[in-house]
């Protein structure tokens, strides 16, 4: 895990987020009531995040802005975990140079895009991979870990994580995890 103190100062660009809605005669209008420019959030697992949008049902609830105000209440009240039963969750994560992994599996299906540096994506076989800015991971509910293979650098990817049904595998249903690893 990269100390929380001696993490490089970070030269990525600034990330704006802009959600389009209806006014009231339903003409198209960016939403004013979310601010664009995006705030990340250090955390201790050596990245830094931001949730980009959630919604607690897919499809989404478009009417009367039901999902805005999903998507508000979990800017306040974080979601407890990296998924929401049922909905979605999109965020950017800045991995720290030299990060350690965080082994999990999510019962979700992923897609990771690269938008700046590279990022290792390790399966739990032991497979790695190393994706570099505009290449894009789909994961499906194995067990891995993302880090930052570079000692100098950030990287940023943008997730989409949708609720999905459990993998079967061998007759029994995969359950998340986290921090475990069998291989290792």
């Amino acid at each position: 895990m990269a100390d929380q103190q001696q993490v490089p100062e970070k030269h990525l660009p600034i990330v704006h987020r802009y959600i389009t809605t209806h006014d009231a005669d339903g003409r198209p209008t960016f939403e004013t009531g979310v601010r664009e420019e995006i705030d990340f959030e250090r955390t201790p697992l050596g990245s830094d995040m931001f949730l980009a949008y959630s919604a607690t049902e897919f499809p989404a609830a478009l009417g009367h802005d039901s999902d805005l105000k999903t998507y508000n209440e979990h800017l306040v009240n974080k979601p407890e975990s990296f998924m929401i039963p049922g909905g979605f969750v999109s965020r950017y994560i800045d991995y720290h140079p030299g990060a350690a992994p965080l082994w999990h599996r999510t019962i979700t299906l992923d897609f990771a895009i690269v938008i700046e540096g590279q990022i290792q994506l390790e399966l739990e076989s032991g497979e790695k991979r190393i994706l570099k800015k505009g290449d894009v991971a789909v994961q499906r509910g194995t067990n891995h870990a993302w880090s930052n293979p570079s000692k100098t650098e950030f990287a940023r990817v943008f997730y989409v994580a949708l609720d999905a049904k459990p993998p079967v595998v061998n007759g029994q249903e995969l359950s998340e995890s986290l921090g475990v690893v069998s291989h290792k």
